[in-house]
């Protein structure tokens, strides 16, 4: 088999056939001397928010801040509690805990490995009450308010945002999506009989324009979308220092604007959005398509009502480790998102979680691989990945047979 490097990301072949448009971005800013906010910064917005089908688009700093600025902005505050789930990345939770609020976990579903609604309604049943006084749904063992609910759209898939959104509108939950890796993903709602695109269908959405994502920058940004013009202002302030105009603060905000130049870019890269979704759903069907024939990978599941951008393509496998050093050894970039969960991580052990508490996501995070994924992977290399994968399972089997041969335990 002929190989080559193939990596895990490849950032430099849509840059270098954008490189005119973009560098035009740079020469005008620097022609303006307009580096923070303007109409770089204003257009975007109105771009992006089109783009996700929502009023209002605030451009901010990073995923993170979008995310800590929509939980401040949604009015969760300290003492709150917020759910989310435990196979994310660490910004989800650290915004919530920024906020002042607790992060609390439920289980993912094992085959989207987003939030299980079933485990969220479960959460509610066992561990919440309703106040006799204030009539809000709190924690039984400790009065707390339960007053967010953050499902994450992982790996370009959107959770199942009826299911959420209904259990949500029962215990006055604000739902804030994380949406940091599903920018142009789709959700088919039964409630309304219509398509509605990530971040358009909680009380807020945030995005993280980290240089990897679907549609990335050439350093950080993030957005808040949202249909509400209290949230849209609220955000505006937070993001700049708390004030309205200069040196008037209404309150004490943050250093979290979105750059010029960076909007600027993000604006050219916006436009091609679309196209480079489409590439990857192509690549991803191609990549079920030669998996179809193999035992022991499992491809990404896709609902009907899901129309997934695969920001990443995460297959599950055993001897995951190994795999991934026989790919390696090959020249095949992979990734692992993610290998400890949440509430296994050190940063957390005060919340008092336990190997075993969310064994769906634990199970997972000991089989999930992320292959290469790009929009201008070719199935040439896509071949070469399933070939390389067919190798090492042709070893294992193998293997297993002359244990089995000589009596040596497996």
């Amino acid at each position: 088999m002929t190989t080559e490097s193939i990596p895990f990301l490849d950032l430099s072949q849509p840059h270098a056939a954008l490189e005119k448009e973009l560098t035009g971005v740079l020469v005008r800013a620097l022609r303006s001397g307009r580096f923070v906010g303007g109409p770089d910064v204003d257009n975007f917005e109105r771009q992006f928010a089109s783009f996700a089908g929502v009023k209002h688009a605030i451009g901010v700093n990073s995923g993170t801040d979008a995310l800590r600025f929509a939980l401040f902005a949604a009015g969760v505050k300290p003492g709150d509690v917020a759910i989310t789930v435990p196979n994310t990345f660490i910004a989800t939770t650290e915004a919530i805990s920024q906020v002042g609020a607790t992060p609390m976990f439920v289980d993912i579903d094992a085959q989207t490995f987003t939030m299980s609604a079933q485990k969220l309604e479960s959460f509610f049943q066992k561990n919440c009450e309703t106040d006799s006084q204030t009539k809000r749904t709190v924690l039984k063992k400790t009065g707390e308010p339960v007053t967010a609910i953050l499902p994450v759209h992982l790996y370009g898939q959107m959770a199942d945002m009826d299911a959420i959104l209904s259990i949500a509108e029962q215990h006055a939950c604000v739902v804030i999506e994380d949406a940091c890796q599903a920018h142009g993903s789709a959700y088919f709602s039964k409630r309304t009989n219509s398509w509605h695109a990530a971040g358009s269908m909680g009380t807020a959405g945030a995005f993280s324009f980290y240089p990897g994502k679907n549609l990335g920058a050439l350093g950080e940004g993030g957005m808040v979308t949202t249909g509400s013009p209290g949230i849209d202002a609220a955000v505006r302030m937070l993001r700049d220092h708390g004030q309205q105009k200069k040196y008037y603060h209404d309150i004490e905000g943050y250093n979290g604007r979105l750059d010029a130049i960076q909007a600027g870019f993000l604006s050219v890269k916006l436009l091609h959005l679309d196209g480079w979704n489409k590439q990857r759903r192509e690549r991803a069907h191609y990549y079920n398509h030669l998996f179809d024939a193999f035992d022991g990978v499992i491809s990404p599941f896709e609902p009907d009502w899901a129309k997934p951008v695969y920001h990443l393509y995460v297959v599950r496998v055993a001897d995951r480790d190994e795999l991934r050093q026989h790919l390696e050894a090959q020249g095949i970039g992979t990734g692992l998102h993610y290998p400890v969960p949440l509430h296994l991580q050190k940063a957390y052990e005060t919340l008092g979680y336990r190997e075993g508490d969310f064994p769906v996501t634990e199970k997972a995070a000991a089989e999930i691989l992320s292959l290469p994924m790009f929009p201008e992977l070719t199935e040439e290399q896509q071949d070469q990945v399933a070939e390389s994968i067919a190798d090492f399972m042709e070893i294992r089997k193998k293997g297993r047979r002359e244990m089995h041969a000589t009596g040596a335990p497996a």
